[in-house]
Protein backbone atom coordinates (compact mmCIF):
# COMPACT_ATOMS: atom_id res chain seq x y z
CA UNK A 1 0.00 0.00 0.00
CA UNK A 2 2.72 2.28 -0.03
CA UNK A 3 3.69 4.66 -2.69
CA UNK A 4 7.86 4.35 -2.00
CA UNK A 5 9.78 7.47 -4.08
CA UNK A 6 13.71 7.09 -3.20
CA UNK A 7 15.49 10.19 -1.97
CA UNK A 8 16.99 12.30 -5.01
CA UNK A 9 20.17 13.45 -3.44
CA UNK A 10 21.98 13.43 -0.53
CA UNK A 11 20.71 15.45 2.35
CA UNK A 12 17.23 15.55 0.76
CA UNK A 13 14.10 15.60 2.54
CA UNK A 14 11.40 13.47 0.81
CA UNK A 15 7.55 12.57 1.86
CA UNK A 16 6.50 9.36 1.49
CA UNK A 17 2.70 8.70 1.80
CA UNK A 18 1.18 5.39 2.99
CA UNK A 19 -2.41 4.33 2.35
CA UNK A 20 -3.85 2.31 6.38
CA UNK A 21 -7.16 2.27 5.67
CA UNK A 22 -10.11 2.61 3.44
CA UNK A 23 -13.35 4.27 4.92
CA UNK A 24 -16.59 3.69 3.22
CA UNK A 25 -18.05 7.38 3.85
CA UNK A 26 -21.81 8.55 1.73
CA UNK A 27 -21.07 5.51 -0.61
CA UNK A 28 -17.61 6.57 -1.59
CA UNK A 29 -14.43 4.95 -0.32
CA UNK A 30 -12.14 7.30 1.32
CA UNK A 31 -8.71 6.21 2.15
CA UNK A 32 -6.82 7.33 4.73
CA UNK A 33 -3.14 7.93 4.09
CA UNK A 34 -0.13 8.35 7.04
CA UNK A 35 3.27 10.38 5.66
CA UNK A 36 7.04 9.19 6.47
CA UNK A 37 8.97 12.20 6.01
CA UNK A 38 12.97 11.02 5.94
CA UNK A 39 15.32 14.04 6.50
CA UNK A 40 18.97 13.53 7.20
CA UNK A 41 18.44 14.09 10.39
CA UNK A 42 15.90 11.34 11.42
CA UNK A 43 12.78 9.70 10.33
CA UNK A 44 9.22 11.33 11.01
CA UNK A 45 6.01 9.74 11.05
CA UNK A 46 2.98 12.02 10.55
CA UNK A 47 -0.33 10.56 11.92
CA UNK A 48 -0.59 6.99 12.50
CA UNK A 49 -3.79 5.20 11.10
CA UNK A 50 -5.58 2.34 13.34
CA UNK A 51 -4.53 -1.23 13.77
CA UNK A 52 -8.06 -2.26 15.20
CA UNK A 53 -11.87 -1.91 14.70
CA UNK A 54 -13.60 -0.23 17.15
CA UNK A 55 -17.53 -0.35 17.42
CA UNK A 56 -17.75 3.52 17.13
CA UNK A 57 -15.30 3.30 14.11
CA UNK A 58 -16.87 0.32 12.54
CA UNK A 59 -20.57 2.22 12.51
CA UNK A 60 -19.49 5.08 11.14
CA UNK A 61 -17.59 4.18 8.44
CA UNK A 62 -17.27 0.27 8.04
CA UNK A 63 -13.28 0.64 7.87
CA UNK A 64 -11.06 -1.69 5.83
CA UNK A 65 -7.69 -1.93 7.75
CA UNK A 66 -3.85 -2.12 6.56
CA UNK A 67 -2.10 -1.68 9.45
CA UNK A 68 1.56 -0.59 9.41
CA UNK A 69 2.52 -3.17 11.28
CA UNK A 70 1.37 -5.33 8.84
CA UNK A 71 3.14 -3.99 5.93
CA UNK A 72 6.77 -3.84 4.71
CA UNK A 73 6.89 -1.06 7.41
CA UNK A 74 9.45 -0.13 9.64
CA UNK A 75 7.74 0.37 12.52
CA UNK A 76 10.89 0.76 14.70
CA UNK A 77 13.08 2.85 12.49
CA UNK A 78 10.95 5.89 13.52
CA UNK A 79 12.29 8.54 15.45
CA UNK A 80 9.60 10.74 16.15
CA UNK A 81 5.60 10.53 15.39
CA UNK A 82 3.23 13.73 14.91
CA UNK A 83 -0.54 13.80 15.29
CA UNK A 84 -1.58 16.21 12.91
CA UNK A 85 -4.60 16.14 15.39
CA UNK A 86 -6.39 13.09 17.31
CA UNK A 87 -9.12 12.18 15.82
CA UNK A 88 -9.55 8.07 15.98
CA UNK A 89 -8.22 7.15 12.51
CA UNK A 90 -4.91 9.67 12.69
CA UNK A 91 -3.92 8.50 16.35
CA UNK A 92 -5.19 4.82 16.62
CA UNK A 93 -1.43 3.74 15.96
CA UNK A 94 0.47 5.41 18.64
CA UNK A 95 1.13 2.72 20.60
CA UNK A 96 3.31 1.07 18.27
CA UNK A 97 5.52 3.89 19.16
CA UNK A 98 5.33 3.57 23.08
CA UNK A 99 8.30 5.21 24.40
CA UNK A 100 8.94 7.55 21.19
CA UNK A 101 7.99 11.15 21.21
CA UNK A 102 4.71 12.13 19.26
CA UNK A 103 4.28 15.86 18.88
CA UNK A 104 0.58 16.98 19.40
CA UNK A 105 -0.68 20.74 20.07
CA UNK A 106 -1.68 21.19 23.47
CA UNK A 107 -5.15 22.46 23.14
CA UNK A 108 -5.70 18.84 20.59
CA UNK A 109 -4.47 16.82 23.95
CA UNK A 110 -6.67 18.57 26.14
CA UNK A 111 -10.12 18.58 23.81
CA UNK A 112 -9.28 14.89 23.07
CA UNK A 113 -8.76 13.72 26.97
CA UNK A 114 -11.51 15.89 27.84
CA UNK A 115 -14.42 16.11 24.98
CA UNK A 116 -17.05 13.52 24.85
CA UNK A 117 -17.45 11.98 21.72
CA UNK A 118 -14.33 13.55 20.27
CA UNK A 119 -12.24 10.31 20.16
CA UNK A 120 -11.45 6.77 21.38
CA UNK A 121 -9.82 7.84 24.56
CA UNK A 122 -8.65 5.16 25.21
CA UNK A 123 -6.02 4.93 21.68
CA UNK A 124 -4.89 8.59 22.52
CA UNK A 125 -3.47 6.84 25.95
CA UNK A 126 -2.82 3.94 25.29
CA UNK A 127 0.35 2.99 27.87
CA UNK A 128 3.58 4.13 27.55
CA UNK A 129 3.50 6.99 25.15
CA UNK A 130 5.08 10.09 25.60
CA UNK A 131 3.57 12.93 24.18
CA UNK A 132 5.23 16.07 23.68
CA UNK A 133 2.81 18.81 23.88
CA UNK A 134 2.98 21.99 21.87
CA UNK A 135 2.13 25.52 22.44
CA UNK A 136 1.97 27.30 18.74
CA UNK A 137 4.63 27.14 15.95
CA UNK A 138 8.29 24.65 16.52
CA UNK A 139 10.92 24.10 14.30
CA UNK A 140 10.77 20.18 15.05
CA UNK A 141 14.18 19.34 12.76
CA UNK A 142 16.16 21.67 10.12
CA UNK A 143 13.35 22.46 7.13
CA UNK A 144 10.75 20.87 9.30
CA UNK A 145 7.95 22.59 11.02
CA UNK A 146 4.59 22.59 13.08
CA UNK A 147 2.07 25.41 12.65
CA UNK A 148 -1.21 25.54 14.40
CA UNK A 149 -3.47 25.16 11.46
CA UNK A 150 -7.72 25.59 13.40
CA UNK A 151 -10.44 24.77 11.40
CA UNK A 152 -11.11 20.59 11.45
CA UNK A 153 -10.70 20.50 15.09
CA UNK A 154 -9.27 23.95 17.07
CA UNK A 155 -5.82 22.20 17.99
CA UNK A 156 -5.12 20.92 14.83
CA UNK A 157 -1.70 21.58 13.32
CA UNK A 158 -0.03 21.05 9.90
CA UNK A 159 3.78 20.24 9.17
CA UNK A 160 5.45 21.98 7.04
CA UNK A 161 8.48 20.75 5.12
CA UNK A 162 11.07 22.41 2.85
CA UNK A 163 11.43 19.87 0.30
CA UNK A 164 12.48 22.85 -2.31
CA UNK A 165 12.38 26.45 -3.38
CA UNK A 166 8.60 26.08 -2.33
CA UNK A 167 7.37 24.46 0.74
CA UNK A 168 5.06 21.25 0.70
CA UNK A 169 2.27 21.04 3.91
CA UNK A 170 1.45 17.57 5.40
CA UNK A 171 -2.05 18.89 6.20
CA UNK A 172 -3.89 16.19 7.90
CA UNK A 173 -7.92 16.96 7.95
CA UNK A 174 -7.20 20.65 7.45
CA UNK A 175 -8.59 19.86 4.18
CA UNK A 176 -10.35 16.59 3.60
CA UNK A 177 -10.52 17.53 -0.43
CA UNK A 178 -9.19 19.52 -2.84
CA UNK A 179 -12.21 21.92 -3.35
CA UNK A 180 -10.90 22.86 0.31
CA UNK A 181 -7.93 24.33 -0.82
CA UNK A 182 -9.53 25.70 -3.74
CA UNK A 183 -11.75 27.50 -2.30
CA UNK A 184 -10.46 28.16 1.68
CA UNK A 185 -12.42 28.68 4.35
CA UNK A 186 -11.08 28.24 7.60
CA UNK A 187 -8.28 29.90 9.29
CA UNK A 188 -6.13 26.50 8.67
CA UNK A 189 -7.11 26.48 5.00
CA UNK A 190 -6.09 29.84 4.31
CA UNK A 191 -3.07 29.34 5.98
CA UNK A 192 -2.04 26.47 3.96
CA UNK A 193 -2.78 28.32 1.04
CA UNK A 194 -0.63 31.36 2.53
CA UNK A 195 2.31 28.94 2.61
CA UNK A 196 2.21 28.80 -0.98
CA UNK A 197 2.85 25.15 -1.43
CA UNK A 198 4.42 22.93 -4.12
CA UNK A 199 2.49 19.90 -2.86
CA UNK A 200 -0.37 20.01 -0.48
CA UNK A 201 -0.46 16.41 1.00
CA UNK A 202 -4.32 15.59 2.57
CA UNK A 203 -4.78 12.31 4.84
CA UNK A 204 -7.72 11.74 2.73
CA UNK A 205 -6.54 11.82 -0.69
CA UNK A 206 -3.46 9.49 -2.37
CA UNK A 207 -1.61 12.14 -4.18
CA UNK A 208 -1.06 16.11 -3.03
CA UNK A 209 -2.84 19.06 -4.07
CA UNK A 210 -1.08 21.08 -6.26
CA UNK A 211 -1.12 25.07 -6.86
CA UNK A 212 -2.01 26.44 -9.71
CA UNK A 213 -3.11 22.94 -11.40
CA UNK A 214 -6.17 21.60 -11.64
CA UNK A 215 -6.56 18.70 -9.44
CA UNK A 216 -8.39 15.96 -9.68
CA UNK A 217 -9.71 14.31 -6.20
CA UNK A 218 -8.05 11.09 -5.40
CA UNK A 219 -10.63 8.00 -5.59
CA UNK A 220 -10.50 4.74 -4.83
Amino acid sequence: MTDRRPVSAAGAITITPIVVADLHVEGEVMPVCVHVIDHPDGRVLVDTGMTELHPAVVAAFAPRLYPLNEQDFDVAGIDIVVNTHLHADHCGGNHLFAGRPIYVQRRELDDARREEDYTIREWVDAPDLQYVAVDGEIELLPGVRLVPAPGHTPGSQVVVVETGDRPDVICGDTAVWFGELDEPRTEGQRLVRALDPEKAWLAHVREPWRSGVTNAEGSE
